[in-house]
């Protein structure tokens, strides 16, 4: 199976499995109830995934820790070297575009470079044993647990010191593979080089039991392979070097191992997410109290807007009723004028008109008959009381409001009180009724309301008064020309001595009169139809005036109830729309993990399918 083959199978699967824990990562937080370990655990995995390969450098001040992942990289300005302490941070070395140090502001810090080995592997580079496992000894102990091996790097010449011991020991505790590099073998000769090692083996087989790895290298001769922007593969075979770097590629491709490097942070994601879809299903019944409270919610606002409709709906049949009765008395009213009976009555008051005379009785401010035929029948009556009926519509909306709202109070502040302490924590504002409230939606419509009235009460009357004046003028005019007529014909009948032409002319002339009177009932049943007309136009206009300001108002009050169980139904809300994402997310994350598993039984075969399938 071709190496390089392994290697884009395994970065492939590298790449979804870390954007398929960052999902994660960014999820489990805001999930009520999940144990705090979950989101540890995540950003565990997280970090093995991020790492294609780890290999973590401990060893001595001036062991030469730095100087040998410079030669690895080739670079000898990425890491500071000196014969005093250099390093008194942790630092990750990994594969960047460009060459770039970025200071976490705690005592890790990342360096990127471009370099090709960089990308099989991340190096951590540590202070020495001594801050190690003392100032360091909590981070260096994660990377530690995150590592595929450890390099304990010590010198030729102070090879396998009692400190050195002691740290191999402390090191084997952490169940990792510890490799030993002996550096600076150029200081030696190749007869003592191999007494070294042999010393290092017999010291650890002694003193802990078994024999380690080692290597002799010299990571001045691996850097000095690098020129002219290539590699002297002799010289770098005569370093040493080339022992961490085949070991790297051994592992990247050996299969098994590189298997189980994916399996690792993929088990860990599995076993959170398994986890946490528990969690937020067990949270489905908390919720499901919630959403109960939500739909009690708003079945109480619903039942409130249905209230104050309803007493919109009282105010506006009863304001109805009196443009009815309005209507009702004013025809009457206005038959009284034009019966029959009225007639010679309307003759005379139509005479008094055409006379002037009429105009004399107004100057001194006598009532016209038509206002005295609506005040009998007490027409202004019901105009008088619209304005009281229009105005108790305020105060009603308003008592209902406060009263409401003082109930919605009470039952959120009862349904917070009994929430978790953690979900109370989340409850942003207080249940409380407003400190004020608005009641000009309905005040402000009152002058175009009484506009409406006077109308209904005074323009209504000078109309008629004016519609019946030009009336019984045209009548009293018909009359008046039929008695000329009548005068001159008797006097011309008379002279003509025949008395049965005079006698046909007379029937004619009385049947014109008494056909003008007829036709009065006529003429006041138009007025009338006319004005039942124009006071149900008044009556369009003052409804819907009133019933804009009304809903201006219901919808005031509504607002305000909304308003005072808000930071309840807020939290409702976004609790629904978290849990609902949360279970979608972790659902998309179970489904994306079995896929990867999936590819990760095929890793190497010609078949594996590229990201997204």
């Amino acid at each position: 199976m071709a190496v390089d083959q392994i290697r884009n199978d395994y970065e492939a699967i590298r790449r979804r499995q870390y954007t398929l824990i960052s999902d994660l990562i960014e999820v489990l937080p805001r999930i009520n109830n999940l144990h705090e370990d979950s989101a540890s655990q995540a950003r565990d995995a997280l970090f093995h995934a991020d790492h294609p390969f780890m290999m973590v450098f401990v060893g001595a001040f001036s062991s030469g820790k730095s100087s040998l992942i410079n030669a690895l990289i080739g670079s000898d300005e990425l890491l500071a070297v000196g014969p005093v302490p250099t390093t008194d941070r942790i630092n990750i070395l990994r594969w960047g575009d460009t060459p770039l140090r970025l200071e976490s502001g705690g005592d890790v810090d990342t360096v990127f470079h471009p370099s090709n080995m960089l990308k099989k592997v991340s190096f951590v580079d540590t202070p020495g044993l001594e801050s190690v496992f003392q100032r360091h000894e909590k981070v260096t102990r994660n990377f530690l647990h995150r590592s595929d091996v450890v390099l304990l790097v010590m010198l030729a010449t102070q090879a396998m010191t009692s400190r050195n011991v002691e740290s191999l020991q402390k090191l084997r505790e952490y169940g990792k593979k510890v490799i030993i590099i002996i550096n600076q073998k150029d200081l030696i000769s190749p007869e003592e080089a191999e007494t070294v090692k042999n010393y290092v083996q017999d010291q650890s087989l002694d003193r802990l039991g078994y024999k380690p790895q080692i290597w002799l290298v010299s990571s001045k001769q691996g850097l000095a392979a690098y020129k002219d922007g290539g590699r002297d593969e002799a010289l770098w075979r005569e370093s040493g070097m080339y022992q961490i770097e085949e070991y790297v590629d051994k592992q990247l491709s050996d299969l098994e191992v590189v298997r189980q490097k994916l399996q690792t942070p993929l088990q860990i994601a599995q076993n959170v997410t398994t986890g946490a879809l528990r969690t937020v299903r067990s949270n489905q019944s908390v919720l499901d109290q919630y959403q109960s409270i939500q739909e009690n919610l708003n079945q109480q606002l619903a039942a409130h807007k249905r209230e104050q409709d309803k007493n919109v709906r009282e105010i506006t049949n009863e304001i109805s009723d009196k443009f009815g009765q309005i209507t009702m008395r004013g025809s009457e009213a206005i038959r009284d004028i034009f019966q029959i009976s009225q007639a010679m009555t309307s003759v005379g008051r139509g005479f008094a008109e055409l006379t002037g005379l009429a105009r004399l009785l107004r100057r001194g401010q006598a009532p016209s008959y038509v206002r005295l035929a609506f005040e009998r029948r007490k027409v202004f009556e019901p105009v008088d009381q619209l304005s009281q009926v229009s105005d108790r519509l305020g105060p009603r909306l308003e008592g209902r409001d406060l009263q409401d709202i003082d109930d919605l109070v009470k039952y959120g502040q009862k349904e917070i009180n009994a929430l978790p302490s953690t979900m109370r924590e989340k409850v942003i504002g207080n249940i409380q009724a407003p400190l004020q409230y608005d009641r000009r939606a309905l005040q402000e419509i009152r002058p175009e309301l009484e506009v409406i009235e006077t109308e209904a009460r005074v323009v209504e009357t000078d109309t008629i008064t004016q519609t019946v004046r030009n009336a019984l003028m045209y009548l009293a005019l018909w009359e008046l020309i039929l008695l000329i007529v009548l005068f001159v014909t008797l006097i011309s009948g008379i002279l003509s001595d025949r008395p049965e032409a005079l006698m046909i002319m007379l029937f004619i002339l009385i049947g014109l009169a008494m056909g003008g009177l007829l036709i009065l009932p006529l003429a006041g049943r138009i007025l009338e139809n006319q004005y039942t007309t124009r006071l149900l136009k008044l009556q369009t206009r003052y409804l819907e005036n009133l019933a804009k300001a009304a809903d201006r108002q219901v919808e005031y009050g509504m607002k305000l109830r909304r308003d005072v169980v808000a930071p309840l139904t807020r939290l409702i809300e976004a609790q629904t729309q978290i849990h609902t994402e949360q279970l979608n997310r972790l659902q998309l994350a179970d489904q994306e993990m079995t896929k990867i598993e999936a590819e990760l039984n095929r890793l190497g075969r010609r078949s594996f399918l590229p990201i997204g399938s």
